[in-house]
């Protein structure tokens, strides 16, 4: 009797040892690299400081795709830290997170100068991460939305390449952009909420160098994405909710008719009576319509 007790207590403790392996091999299943410099930049008083990516890389049998995210905030504050779309490293996507200069730091377009320059070196760097970066994705909410449409639809735009962080041998254009409530025509936005886009209310003021209530309108259409679509755009999925009184509608409205007048592929989700962000913009049905939208495209 003694010996078949041991007998069980020796199971029981074997299965334990096996969750708990189990467990974390599951937990080490994404490897992360957080803090890596993708470029410095001269910062207050000239002195030199390092723009910064976290990146998440699943253990797949192939180096997996890469989905960038770019994280709102207004164009002044916010954080590359908890990434809304981390849940595509359980779809078999590496993800990495990037931080770019705010506007009190320096306005446009130093903001996508720093996102392009963060796709280069995430090109130059993909084989020693082990993520496949022939097929990159960017996705990004409000400001952070913006900026994935800007690098959408302004490959090839020389006066936003810029040089920050080097690697200029690398490519900067994107092969898929998912856009969550984000600005695609300031132009637009002045004229139907000239109460945000001339007011300290909306960074985007900030941003484009406004002054006593006015924003230059060659700064308008510089820093819109709706400026450049064109025909070799890639494909784009939009998220917008119907009572965004931050980002109008209309701002999402405005890039389709754009893409479709161009015969390029988009689509836009509209969330009934959502305001401006929100879990359900990134969980569930919307969380799979990503994911779905994403597997259409990737390159295997």
């Amino acid at each position: 009797m003694k010996h078949r007790h041991s007998l069980w207590l020796l199971i029981v403790m074997c299965l334990l040892m096996f969750q708990k392996t189990a467990h974390c091999e599951e937990s080490s299943s994404v490897v992360k690299h957080q803090g890596l410099v993708y470029a410095e930049v001269s910062g207050a008083g000239n002195e030199a400081r390092s723009l910064q990516l976290d990146l998440f890389v699943p253990a797949t049998s192939e180096p997996p795709p890469l989905v960038v995210w770019i994280h709102g905030g207004g164009w002044r504050n916010g954080s590359r830290r908890n990434p809304k779309l981390i849940e595509v490293t359980e779809h078999g996507y590496a993800l990495a997170s990037l931080s770019y200069r705010f506007s009190k730091e320096a306005i446009f377009p130093a903001q996508v100068h720093d996102c392009k320059a963060a796709i280069r070196w995430l090109r130059a760097n993909a084989e020693r991460y082990g993520y496949n970066a022939d097929w990159i994705a960017v996705a990004g909410s409000s400001a952070g939305g913006h900026l994935a449409l800007l690098l959408g639809t302004s490959g090839d735009v020389a006066e936003l390449e810029g040089a920050v962080g080097g690697n200029v041998e690398q490519s900067s254009r994107v092969q898929a952009v998912i856009d969550y409530f984000g600005p695609s025509d300031f132009v637009l936005r002045g004229k139907t909420q000239p109460e945000r886009a001339y007011t300290n209310q909306s960074g985007s003021y900030a941003l484009l160098g406004g002054e006593d209530g006015k924003v230059p309108e060659q700064m308008e259409r510089l820093a819109s994405p709706a400026t450049y679509v064109s025909t070799d755009d890639p494909p784009l999925l939009i998220f917008h909710g119907t009572a965004d009184k931050t980002v109008l509608l209309d701002q999402s409205e405005t890039i389709v008719e754009l893409y479709e007048a161009s015969g390029l592929e988009v689509e836009l989700i509209e969330h009934e009576g959502a305001g401006h962000g929100g879990k359900r913009f990134f969980t569930g049905e919307s969380l799979q319509k990503a994911i779905h939208f994403l597997n259409a495209h990737r390159l295997d």
